[in-house]
């Protein structure tokens, strides 16, 4: 009897090493699905839903949605495995990146291949089916602009961040496009936040990262004197543009004092911090921006989803 808990310790390393080991490779292609992106896309996908749905919560159509949003996620995690595939080669350069499982070697391009592949294309071919073929032919243009414009033009031209956002507001379009079927003004409003919320939100991040970019040899931000002043100009003129986009709908439709001063107040600290971030050119007020962006957009979208209530 004295000898078994000699045997069992002798024992329990390689079965934890085992369970550990699967675990590790479970959380690798967990992370490279891009889950912290990913949440924000669910959150942008459910709130275009909810706006153009438009139904009480008696009618509301739970099941489509959740439809919707599992065939947006899949496609969104395999344009975010196939970055990791292409971008791999500049990925370990970076100490931001350099983690990350096909550049730290943890999992084989092949592997990545083919599981990129493999989520883009049942997410596409489950939106057609089950959702509507709008929804999937908006999904699968995303992927395709994302790869194949955005992320080679990240090496080339700091005008990519113009470029990425287009496919990256499209989430809000699938999701209205899947409520209702057609795209109108409130989608386009929809779209034109996400659109513009996306520069001084990269740029905050473009900004603590620049050493890392610019070792890695990307683009996302001019060379010399210019790289605060075009950092500066985007983070504001998009924040201004943001107000406007935000606020002005609310006071022409005349919406409640309360939605419309909670929109203001809102755009306007954003825009305060994005104007500080210009000036003062520090990673603090970069770091500031970035958190106050993560917030800014799920209030944002709450808001513009009580304006249809």
């Amino acid at each position: 009897m004295a000898s078994e808990p000699l045997l069992v310790a002798y024992r329990m390393p390689a079965v934890d090493h085992g369970n550990s080991v699967r675990c590790n490779v479970l959380s690798d292609y967990w992370t490279l699905t891009k889950p912290e992106i990913n949440f924000l896309i669910v959150l942008a996908t459910a709130a275009a839903f909810c706006v153009g749905c438009g139904e009480p919560l008696t009618r509301f159509p739970w099941v489509l949605l959740v439809h919707t949003l599992l065939g947006t996620v899949l496609v969104a995690s395999g344009a975010g495995t196939l970055n990791q595939l292409i971008e791999r080669q500049f990925d370990w350069q970076m100490r931001r990146t350099a983690r990350r499982p096909i550049a730290a070697g943890r999992i084989e391009p092949i592997h990545a291949l083919v599981f990129g592949t493999l989520l883009s294309l049942v997410g596409g071919i489950y939106l057609a089916l089950v959702v509507g073929l709008a929804a999937s032919l908006l999904a699968l243009l995303t992927l395709v602009s994302y790869l194949f414009l955005y992320t080679p033009l990240k090496r080339r031209t700091p005008m990519c961040t113009l470029v990425g956002a287009f496919p990256g507001a499209m989430p809000v379009l699938i999701g209205y496009v899947a409520a209702t079927g057609k795209l109108n003004a409130p989608a386009w409003l929809l779209y034109a936040i996400l659109f513009l919320w996306q520069f001084p939100h990269f740029m905050a991040i473009a900004w603590m990262y620049r050493e890392d970019y610019a070792r890695a040899g990307y683009e996302v931000l001019p060379h010399g004197r210019e790289k605060a002043r075009f950092m500066g100009w985007q983070c504001v003129l998009a924040s201004l543009a943001l107000l406007s986009v935000t606020v002005a709908p609310l006071v022409l439709r005349h919406v409640s004092p309360a939605v419309t001063g909670g929109t203001l107040l809102l755009s306007l600290s954003f825009l305060y911090l994005a104007a500080r971030l210009a000036v003062v050119r520090s990673n603090a007020a970069a770091r500031r921006l970035l958190l106050a962006s993560v917030i800014y957009l799920p209030s944002m979208f709450v808001l513009q989803v009580l304006t249809r209530v």
